[in-house]
C-alpha cells in the first residue's frame, strides 16, 4: 500500500483511493487528488485490496477519511467503521469514481470529481439513518427481495462482475461446472446458462411486530429503505391475479422477513440464501459530507 504525505494545513485528510477506481478512471482520481491537495493537508493511501483498505481506515488517527471510489467502496468503508463502532464519531467523505455511482448520487454527493472534491473541502456533515441486520450487515440505501441481476455498468471492472458459477455455499458446483467446460470440444463455445428469472415468493414480512404479509400470499417483490426520523419504508408487491394488486405499504423501525430460503440485494451486494433476516433502523447513525445547502435524500 503506497502512502504519500503532502503539505499540511489546518485540516488533515486521509484519502483512501480504491484500487478499482485507479484502474477504471485514473484521470478522475488524479483530478480529485489535485483539488483535495490544494485545499487541505492530506495523506494519500493506495491500498491494493480490501485488507489494506481496512488497515488504512483503522490507522487514520485524527485525519478525516475520504474514500475515492464507487458505491462498493463507500459501503465497505461504512461497514468497517460500523464493525469497529466508530461511526458515531467519524464524518465520512466520498469522491465517487467508478462504474456504480447511483447510491452516492442518491445520498446527495456530486458525481463529478471536481464538484465532489470541493464538497469534501467546503461541505457540511449530514447525519443519515442506517439499517443494520442481525448479522451486523449494513444498508445505506435500499434492499430488495428477490435481488435483480443488474447489467454490468459501463466502464466497470470485469473483476467486480458477479461470477455466474459462484453459488454461495456450493463450491463443489463451481468445480464441476469448470470441469464440464474443459470437456466441451474446441470450436463449440459453451454458452452460459441463463440466470433463473425471479419468481413469486412466499414470505412473511413483519414491521414492528405486525404482520404486513404472510406466507399464504405470494409476493413479487419486497423493498425496504430508510425513510426519515429513524423509520424504514416498506413496500410489498403481492402477485396480481387478473387486476393488478395494490402494493402494501408500511413504516417502522424493525423489519423482519422470513419464509423459504431467499436472497436479497442490499445496496450493491447480494446476500443469502437465508430463512430469516431482521433489519433495524438506527437514526442518524453515520455522517456523510455533502454540499452545503443540498436537499436531504428523498426530499
Amino acid at each position: 500500500m503506497a502512502e504519500v504525505a503532502t503539505s499540511a494545513t489546518s485540516e488533515q485528510l486521509l484519502v483512501v483511493v480504491d484500487p478499482v477506481a485507479r484502474r477504471s478512471d485514473g484521470e478522475s482520481v488524479r483530478i480529485a487528488k489535485d483539488v483535495l491537495g490544494a485545499g487541505a493537508g492530506l495523506k494519500l493511501c493506495l491500498p491494493d485490496g480490501p485488507e489494506e483498505f481496512a488497515r488504512a481506515l483503522a490507522r487514520r488517527g485524527s485525519r478525516r477519511p475520504v474514500v475515492v471510489g464507487d458505491d462498493r467502496a463507500l459501503i465497505r468503508a461504512v461497514a468497517l467503521l460500523h464493525r469497529h463502532r466508530e461511526l458515531s464519531g467519524c464524518a465520512l467523505s466520498v469522491v465517487p469514481v467508478g462504474g456504480a455511482l447511483s447510491l452516492a448520487r442518491s445520498l446527495g454527493v456530486p458525481t463529478g470529481p471536481v464538484a465532489a472534491a470541493r464538497a469534501v473541502l467546503d461541505g457540511v456533515e449530514r447525519r443519515m439513518d442506517l439499517m443494520v441486520d442481525d448479522s451486523d450487515g449494513v444498508v445505506l440505501g435500499a434492499l430488495r427481495i428477490p435481488p435483480l441481476r443488474p447489467a454490468p455498468a459501463a466502464g466497470a471492472d470485469p473483476e467486480d462482475a458477479p461470477d455466474p458459477d459462484d453459488v454461495p455455499g456450493r463450491p463443489w458446483l463451481r468445480t464441476c461446472q469448470s470441469l464440464v467446460r474443459t470437456l466441451v470440444p474446441a470450436g463449440r463455445p459453451s454458452r452460459p446458462a441463463a440466470a433463473p428469472e425471479p419468481g413469486p415468493s412466499r414470505l412473511r414480512v413483519e414491521v414492528d411486530g405486525e404482520t404486513l404479509v404472510d406466507l399464504n400470499q405470494p409476493v413479487e417483490a419486497v423493498s425496504v429503505s430508510p425513510s426519515a426520523s429513524g423509520v424504514a419504508s416498506v413496500e410489498v408487491r403481492p402477485v396480481s391475479v387478473g387486476a393488478e394488486a395494490s402494493p402494501l405499504l408500511a413504516e417502522g423501525r424493525t423489519v423482519t422477513v422470513s419464509g423459504a430460503h431467499f436472497r436479497y440485494r442490499a445496496d450493491t451486494v447480494v446476500s443469502g440464501p437465508v430463512r430469516t433476516r431482521t433489519w433495524v433502523v438506527r437514526e442518524g447513525a453515520w455522517g456523510l459530507t455533502v454540499p452545503a445547502g443540498s436537499a436531504p435524500p428523498g426530499s
